[in-house]
């Protein structure tokens, strides 16, 4: 299952950065291709919700359930939806500043290993745009950035 990783030291708490990531019902107004979301269930510590993405002509629904463990993790695993697998983590870790450390990682498989190929290729670039929107709605939502980007493959 192909992966990618991505580590950011950003000057929010993680409390902050939590609660921007598990706010899956406002992902539309900032995440790239993410047209529509709708939570099935949410009890605070584990939810299932509906994501709907496009780019152009294309839309796909996908479902995930989410287990959240505040502030230090949160857990989205596959349900349902166009590809075969696909799993993400995001584990925030306390900085001395009062700032955290975001590890994010994805794993995912494509039913068609010929796409998984030709996507593959995209998917990287992608990825990396989505985490820059996260950050971008961080500086929004709790003021102006200092950060620094470390990638790790």
């Amino acid at each position: 299952m192909p992966g990618i990783r991505e580590v950011r030291r950003l000057p929010y708490s993680t409390e902050q950065m939590f609660d921007l990531v598990a706010d899956v019902a406002h992902y539309s107004e900032f995440l790239p291709w993410v047209i529509a979301t709708r939570i099935r269930s949410d009890d605070g510590h584990e939810m299932v919700a509906d994501m709907l993405v496009g780019f152009k002509a294309i839309r796909e629904k996908f479902t995930s359930r989410v287990a959240k463990v505040r502030p230090g993790e949160i857990r989205v695993h596959y349900v349902d939806g166009p590809l075969r697998d696909l799993d993400n983590v995001w584990r925030f870790v306390p900085l001395a500043d009062g700032g955290c450390e975001i590890d994010f990682s994805v794993d995912f498989t494509f039913r068609n290993a010929m796409f998984e190929k030709l996507a593959g290729q995209y998917f990287d670039r992608a990825f990396r745009k989505m985490v820059n929107a996260f950050e971008e709605r961080a500086d929004v939502l709790y003021g102006s950035r200092s950060s620094s980007a470390t990638s790790v493959a």
